[in-house]
Formats: structure tokens, sequence, C-alpha cells
């Protein structure tokens, strides 16, 4: 298991459509824990394999509070079969968009189909913070940001200040 780099935007890999995992074997697996292994140092709660440069449809999840008990999910090709009606609100971030956060409205329930690491069909029913956890992987998966769900004006602005970030990195010889 290993740590690896995470993708940060504007990297334009963020916004490619993963593609479906054929078969589950070693190497998903390790994917996999390399993943949870990233996640866990960040620290986050999910991570989308294109988070890590893959384009596959692979997600990692914990929600586990610090101090409990860990509860690692690894959905491999995950839909969403139906959303509730009722909305949520939670003030989201993400990895690839380091120490940025905003209110994000959302399905408030959830029903995901997904294979297991073993290849075996699962569905979960998910709400509160896990639902939009798993919202917002998914729509990684997609080549879809959280920032996409917020006001033009403030997405054209978060994603300035990290282009503006990333040209200062290349100009200073450290990208």
């Amino acid at each position: 298991m290993s740590t690896r780099p995470l993708v940060i935007i504007p990297d334009s890999r963020l916004r490619l459509v993963s593609d479906p995992v054929g078969r589950i074997d070693a190497k998903t697996r390790a994917l996999v824990e390399d993943m949870f292994e990233t996640m866990y140092d960040a620290p986050g709660i999910g991570l989308a394999a294109i988070q890590i440069g893959v384009p596959e449809r692979v997600v990692t999840i914990d929600t586990a509070r610090e101090g409990e008990e860990k509860h690692p999910l690894a959905l491999i090709n995950p839909e969403i079969v139906s959303a509730s009606e009722e909305i949520s609100v939670y003030q989201e971030g993400c990895l690839s968009i380091p120490e940025y956060y905003e209110d994000v409205e959302r399905p408030a329930r959830v029903r995901v189909r997904y294979l297991d690491l073993n290849g075996e069909p699962q569905e979960i029913d998910a709400d509160g913070l896990l639902a939009t956890c798993v919202q917002h992987e998914i729509d990684h998966l997609n080549g879809v940001l959280f920032i996409d769900h917020i006001s033009k004006l403030k997405r054209d602005r978060v994603v300035k200040k990290f282009t503006k970030a990333l040209r200062e990195k290349e100009r200073d010889g450290k990208a």
C-alpha cells in the first residue's frame, strides 16, 4: 500500500468520465488499498480513482469521525438507482479542491448499486453524510465537481484562484 499524489484543479483529468471496471483483480484491489491509504492520509472521507489519476469507476468512502471505528466502503462501478425528492444541504469540500468549502444541495437519500471487491453485486440505502459523500464521489466518476453545484460566480472565482496558484508554481519551477 502507498499514498498517491492527488490530482488538483484545474487539472483536466478531473473532467474525464471514468471507465467501468471490467474485472476485479489484484490490480483493482491494490488500487483500492492505495486509495484508502491516500484518503485517510489526506485526511478525507471519500475518494474517486480519478482523483489519483486513474480513470476507473472506483470509489472509497469512510464517514467515520476521528476516534471512531473505521467503516471502509469500496464501491466498484457504482450507480445511483433511486434518489429521494427530499433535499439536504451539506457543506462540502474536496481533496482535489483543497481548503475550499461550500453548501451543496443534493437528494437526502439515495439507493446505490455497485460491485464489492469480490465482484458481488450489492445495494445500499444511504442518507445523511453517507448519501452526500456517495453522490459527491459518483459525480467525480462522471467528470463533475462539487463546485458545479454552486453559482457560476463562485465556481469561476475558485477555478481562477487555483489556476493562478498553478501558474505561480510552474513559474517558480515547483510544479
